[in-house]
């Protein structure tokens, strides 16, 4: 039976340790995430080859998210999930030290992707099935704070280790922050996460009225309900195109300054990350707040608009010193996404039972962009240039933009109000 509200016992016991899971699960997902473009360059990569692997592994990721979010909708088991996965993501990115062959490398790359694939919604159901759908826009906004302070903390971290033991060190960072991941989520109780609530399941009642206590279950809605919601395919779309631009930014403009002479490899590429999240700690409270009083339109809109004026100032600013700019506008789209997207799928579709597969299939088409991005930037970089390639990149979320404000009608309605409301269903009439 549902908990009656989201501040009962069991319910907040569980809200500590999710903010510690969210701030070491950063660095675990990451793995040596931004670290391993200046890592294979070391070893002898070129660029072309360095967008390649990235996008190989954004492919199997992009496959497997729909199919992750539509398994995390069924299982019961949703803290044992995040512990296999993260255990899989250190693996996948120590088996990297061992040898630098284009297809082991490939490889880790994959399977660090198809767990990152479900770790996400894992993260999102858990903290549904704890809060519900009246809490979840402002626990999401707690957990993007912690979840981008683990990973200013993580690069930090790294970027020092890297600076004194050199890049291995970064490797090793990431299984410790993967111990830490598992006693954070053993201190969930198991009893505190609503599976019901976790997929947004509608209310059905078994039997007809009037004879008795019926017995009660969720009955969630056919897949077609996610075809069919055009807000849900309006926002995968302008992710889309946002990511195709954004996806690349942050390695090529790491590249772009250590290939000129510019900065230390590992401690400059630890700036980047600090910088943007440490900006995103700030945006993602103020994604929280701003969806509150002005929906989730208005904060994705801004975020999308943070994403030409990027690839300006990239394009401009090669330099060590670029990278504040650079990285500041990288967290302010990066940090109000990261509340409003899951926020705004959870709400469009609240009563189908289907709302992890549906953050899925966003995260999908976020995957299609990002998966072609380190590629197309890649090649733009070797042959062009990376000042154009910049600027190229950043002109991809213009189309996010016109998409965003030729439905805004559509879209604000479905972001001002909290989702499909859930009634009770009678069978066996």
């Amino acid at each position: 039976m549902s908990r009656s509200s989201p501040n009962d016992h069991h319910q907040a016991r569980a809200l500590v340790p999710l903010g510690f899971l969210n701030f070491f699960m950063a660095d675990v997902q990451a793995g040596i995430g931004p670290f391993l473009g200046v890592f294979l360059v070391a070893h002898g990569w070129q660029s072309g080859s360095i967008g390649s692997v990235m996008t190989i592994g954004g492919i199997a990721g992009m496959v497997m998210m729909a199919p992750a979010g539509a398994f995390i909708d069924e299982t019961t088991h949703k803290r044992t999930c995040v512990i296999v996965l993260g255990i899989c993501t250190v693996l996948a990115s120590m088996i990297i030290l061992v040898s630098q062959f284009f297809w082991v490398v490939a490889l880790s790359q994959v399977a660090t992707a198809i767990a990152g694939a479900a770790i996400g919604p894992a993260l999102n159901g858990i903290t549904l099935g704890i809060v519900r759908q009246v809490g979840f826009n402002r626990q999401n906004g707690y957990n993007q704070a912690f979840n981008h302070a683990g990973n200013l903390v993580g690069a930090g971290l790294s970027g020092w280790l890297g600076w004194m033991f050199g890049l291995t060190a970064v490797f090793w960072l990431s299984a410790v922050f993967g111990v830490l991941t598992i006693i954070s989520v053993l201190m969930i109780p198991a009893d505190a996460i609503d599976d019901d609530e976790a997929r947004g399941a509608t209310l059905a009642t078994v039997g007809p009225p009037g004879e008795g206590e019926p017995a009660r279950h969720r009955k969630p809605s056919g897949f077609k309900v996610l075809a069919e919601s055009k807000p849900l395919l309006i926002l995968a779309g302008a992710l889309a195109l946002f990511h195709l631009g954004n996806g690349a930014m942050l390695p090529l403009f790491g590249l772009a300054v250590v290939s000129a002479g510019q900065a230390d490899p590992a401690g400059f590429v630890a700036l980047t990350v600090v910088v943007a999240q440490g900006t995103m700690i700030i945006t993602s409270l103020i994604a929280m707040h701003m969806a509150e009083r002005r929906g989730q339109w208005l904060v994705l809109l801004v975020s999308f608009a943070s994403l030409p004026i990027r690839g300006f100032v990239a394009a401009h600013l090669i330099t060590s010193w670029g990278v504040y700019p650079v990285q500041v506008l990288d967290g302010i789209g990066a940090g109000l996404q990261s509340v409003a997207v899951p926020t705004l799928v959870a709400r469009i579709l609240n009563g189908t039972g289907r709302i992890n597969v549906g953050q899925g299939v966003v995260m999908t088409m976020q995957g299609v962009g990002a998966s072609l991005s380190p590629a197309i930037g890649g090649w733009l970089a070797q042959e062009i240039g990376y000042s154009t390639m910049f600027m190229i990149l950043g002109s991809f979320a213009l189309g996010s933009i016109a998409l965003w404000v030729g439905f805004h009608g559509v879209v604000r309605v479905a972001a001002s109000t909290p989702g499909r409301p859930q009634g009770v269903v009678f069978s066996g009439d």
